[in-house]
């Protein structure tokens, strides 16, 4: 299928939009993929069994980004579902598809390649489609680009405080290996996200932009850290302002937070954030907090509500779900927000703005 617009022409809309309407991303892919009760055979298709070289005793299932090549009927169903639901955005199937995350299951580089690739794909082609269905209502695919399960702001042995069990090129390396992969595959734009460690973004930040300037096509970048819980911090110790500080040299196209914490708990750190970042303002909470079993309870009219007195406030530009949510969620948050205003972004005065675990400014 022929994309019914350019990629130049796709940034463009999805800029117009933001201007418009407050812009809505998709779901967890986790809790949707879990649902298909899928067996060891499915992500292992023909491609990942010993005939091929690889262990069938260390399990595969579970490894939900590899389903982009050996289910990628499930893949571009959720996305179909997603967009159908109301989203203006979905992302790739790819939030661990580094060389750094996919050692667990004894990936090589070309198989880590080749998720990245045809998650990008997958997405595009369902983008286009809704796009060619709605043509006054574009859909966008977003490349993935998740934490790692290594960082580099923290040891990795408690009684090590310098010890890492990586280094930053190495990290450098992982993430220009996904994002080459996801630009060839067709994505509008990246979404760092869920981050837990900022250094591991400033990695995949520069990745980006090293590769811009060895000429591949430049692409809106969206920045979403983590804040842990109530204490307001990063796993790496950052307050909102400061995250912000740490990131705004990369100009994203949107920065906020997502995960580890339901609609009402991350409302105080999305309204400092959208008091000091002049552009737009993200947030993708869970489905509230998990009860006793790992389970989300929160029903997606009481998810929608929360955000949508986000928006009247006047606090976000994109909203949507992570964990626990499902379509119905997303569905209940597009009705919610239609109509409502976009936040409007502040003009801050010049300053030198820094961080550590915490923010300077000084103000000329």
């Amino acid at each position: 299928m022929t994309s019914p617009l350019t990629r130049p022409q796709r940034i463009g809309a999805l800029h117009a939009a933001a201007r418009e309407r407050i812009l809505v991303l998709d779901g967890s892919w986790g809790v949707m993929i879990q649902r298909r009760g899928l067996t060891e055979a499915d992500f292992r298709a023909d491609r990942f069994v010993a005939a091929n070289g690889y262990d069938e005793t260390h399990q595969m299932k579970g490894n939900n980004d590899i389903l982009c090549i050996t289910r990628p009927d499930i893949i571009a169903d959720l996305h179909d579902q997603y967009f159908a639901a109301g989203a203006d955005i979905s992302e790739t199937n790819t939030f661990s598809a580094t060389v750094i995350a996919q050692e667990d299951y004894a990936l090589d580089r070309q198989a880590v390649w080749d998720i990245n690739l045809e998650g990008a794909k997958l997405a595009r082609a369902s983008a286009d489609r809704w796009t060619e269905k709605e043509p006054t209502k574009p859909r966008f695919a977003a490349g993935s680009i998740g934490p790692l399960n290594k960082m580099l702001s923290m040891s990795s042995d408690v009684n090590d405080p310098g010890a890492r069990s990586v280094t930053f090129d190495q990290v450098y390396e992982a993430y220009r290996h996904q994002v080459k992969a996801l630009n060839e595959g067709g994505v509008d734009l990246y979404l760092i996200e869920t981050i837990t460690d900022t250094l591991n973004c400033k990695a995949a930040i520069k990745a980006i932009k090293d590769l811009e300037d060895e000429g591949m096509e430049a692409l809106p970048i969206w920045i979403s850290g983590t804040i842990t819980d109530r204490s307001g911090r990063t796993l790496s110790g950052q307050t909102a302002e400061a995250f912000w500080n740490s990131v705004r040299h990369a100009k994203p196209f949107a920065v906020g937070f997502n995960c580890a914490l339901g609609a009402d708990l991350m409302r105080p750190f999305i309204a400092e954030l959208s008091r000091v970042a002049d552009t737009l303002v993200a947030a993708y909470p869970n489905a509230g907090l998990p009860n006793a079993m790992g389970q989300y309870d929160e029903q997606p009219h009481e998810t929608a509500h929360f955000i949508e007195e986000w928006a009247r406030s006047g606090l976000v530009n994109i909203v949507g779900g992570c964990c626990g949510t499902t379509p119905d969620h997303i569905r209940h948050v597009a009705e919610e927000v239609l109509g409502v205003p976009p936040r409007a972004i502040p003009e801050r005065p010049v300053a030198l703005r820094l961080s550590g675990l915490e923010p300077f400014e000084l103000v000329a």
